[in-house]
């Protein structure tokens, strides 16, 4: 599982447009909201989570269409599953890959664009508290999704269905605890329901998506 995952981050150097993409859509979707609704810093602080949080959610969905479906084309599904690994120990180091070269360096540019969206200052360190876990799920749901829509027709078009309403939990949890942050309350409440959330995401997509890859070999 090590060395998959180390094959894994190979091949995200070798493809590192696919992060930068993930990175500047995340980027110039939360640019465009100030310019939808005006420069007001107390309108702007007041939604900035929730532009953060799906922003985050749509640039996770970026490389997913590239995350299983590249091994199924050329053949590396097959091997991988023949190699004895289990396939939820392959679907974990793919979504732990898709962790390191997307949510992190999504997790990375919350700060600064947070402060772009003239966030609370107290509010910011709830935000990242909460998507540590949160894109960590949408990692694991990605995968989950991409995996159940391999060899389908219009997967692309499948995975965010799939995703979206699963994913609704996260953004609710996650926006509450900045919002709490910001209100002079405790986020600890909403970020334990995440790390809850998470800890019952981890058995289910990789049950899902082992599930599906043994479907998709066959």
């Amino acid at each position: 599982m090590i060395r998959l995952l180390a094959r894994e981050m190979r091949l995200s150097v070798r493809h590192g447009g696919d992060t930068i993409a993930a990175l500047l859509f995340f980027v110039l979707v939360s640019a465009l909201f100030p310019l939808a609704i005006g420069p007001s810093p107390e309108t702007l602080g007041r939604i900035a989570p929730g532009i953060i949080w799906v922003a985050a959610l749509l640039a996770a969905l970026l490389p997913l269409d590239r995350l299983l479906g590249a091994d199924l084309e050329d053949g590396s599904l097959d091997l991988l599953l023949l190699s004895g690994l289990h396939p939820a120990a392959i679907a974990g180091a793919k979504a732990m890959a898709h962790w390191l070269v997307t949510g992190l360096p999504l997790l990375l540019a919350a700060a600064p664009l947070a402060l772009m969206l003239r966030m609370p200052d107290d509010a910011i360190p709830a935000l990242l508290a909460g998507l540590l876990p949160g894109t960590a799920a949408l990692s694991l749901l990605g995968t989950a999704a991409a995996a159940l829509v391999l060899g389908a027709r219009r997967g692309g078009v499948l995975m965010p269905l799939l995703i979206l309403p699963l994913a609704a939990p996260v953004l609710i949890f996650g926006v509450a605890a900045a919002d709490a942050a910001s209100g002079g309350l405790s986020p600890r409440p909403h970020l334990l329901l995440l790390a809850a959330f998470l800890a019952g995401t981890i058995p289910l997509a990789l049950t899902a998506a082992a599930a599906a890859l043994r479907e998709a070999a066959e």
